[in-house]
């Protein structure tokens, strides 16, 4: 199963003390942690995470003057939230608005910039910090089913952040879309137990999938007409799927597999990678943007980006 994942690496917060959390002395070493141990975790490492993902950030752009800060997190809770955390590490204005969106799993990034275009239509000198971070590996389970062992393969921890804005550079945010595949609820579940976040991930999912985007899932603009595809990454039966039900090139999803192969799935995070590796590239042209989800339901939005 691992080696026909399609992923090469994952990475994770948990320090196993000989390379793998699961080794004698390991987070997962002896008895399985309790939801509270992992949560204990949760709060003192996703903040951290965010910081690093802001900091690489501003490596790129200015992040000064920032008015509003959204960030997008479902594999932990804490309150005071990581948002309000965020905004004492950065040292933002304590004014600043936030919002939180929580556990909504991998199509949350959909949501957070999809809410900071909102946000800026509406008050056109915002600048918005998007963050999304998930520690995935804080919820392996004792499971020996093979479905469960699959999910768990697919997950990994990351970070991301971005800036949102009315100014020039970067790409354009276009036309959101969302949309909940009716008969599909209890393909895509999380199940909080004493012993953590418990994924539920049907061997169904994929086909659902293509099922729903060849009937169900109405794009914006037609397939054919995407030069860029930022979708996410998954797992490599999801890309597949995706890219058979849309008749995609070869190629197409080169972005997404690319990410999958070195950070697996990393839930909301995954998605503003893909995102990253376009703004990285020399490609321009229209884009798309889309996430499949707990529900199963997808959310999206069109994207440009311009050669200027």
């Amino acid at each position: 199963m691992a080696q026909r994942s399609g992923i090469e690496h994952r990475w994770s917060v948990l320090d196993g003390g000989n390379g793998s959390p699961t080794t004698q002395g390991g987070f997962y070493g002896g008895s399985w942690p309790t939801t509270a141990q992992r949560m204990a975790i949760y709060a003192d490492a996703a903040p951290i995470l965010a910081t690093r993902a802001v900091a690489a950030l501003a490596d790129k752009v200015a992040i000064d003057g920032i008015t509003h800060l959204v960030v997008a997190s479902c594999t932990g809770f804490i309150a005071p939230g990581i948002d309000q955390k965020l905004v004492t590490m950065l040292g933002l204005d304590p004014t600043v608005e936030r919002l939180m969106v929580g556990y909504m799993g991998c199509y949350a990034a959909i949501v957070a910039l999809r809410s900071a275009r909102h946000i800026v239509r509406s008050e056109p000198d915002a600048r918005v910090l998007v963050v999304c971070v998930e520690l995935s590996s804080l919820h392996l389970q004792d499971d020996a089913r093979v479905e469960p062992l699959l999910a768990m393969l697919q997950f990994g921890d990351g970070a991301a952040a971005a800036l949102v804005s009315a100014g020039p550079g970067g790409i354009a945010l276009g036309q959101p879309f969302a949309m909940t595949v009716p008969d599909t609820e209890a393909l895509i579940r999380w199940d909080l137990g004493d012993h953590g976040f418990a994924m539920h991930l049907s061997g169904e999912v994929p086909g659902a999938i293509a099922q729903a985007l060849a009937g169900t899932i109405t794009l914006p603009i037609p397939a054919n007409s995407v030069d860029l595809w930022a979708v996410h990454a998954g797992g490599r039966s999801i890309l597949d799927a995706v890219a058979r039900a849309l008749d995609l090139a070869p190629d197409a999803l080169d972005h997404s597999r690319a990410v999958l192969r070195a950070f697996g799935n990393m839930s909301s995070a995954t998605l503003m990678f893909v995102l990253a590796r376009i703004l990285g590239g020399d490609a321009r042209g229209q884009g798309m943007a889309l996430a499949f989800g707990p529900g199963l339901a997808a959310e999206g939005l069109t994207f440009h980006r311009a050669d200027t």
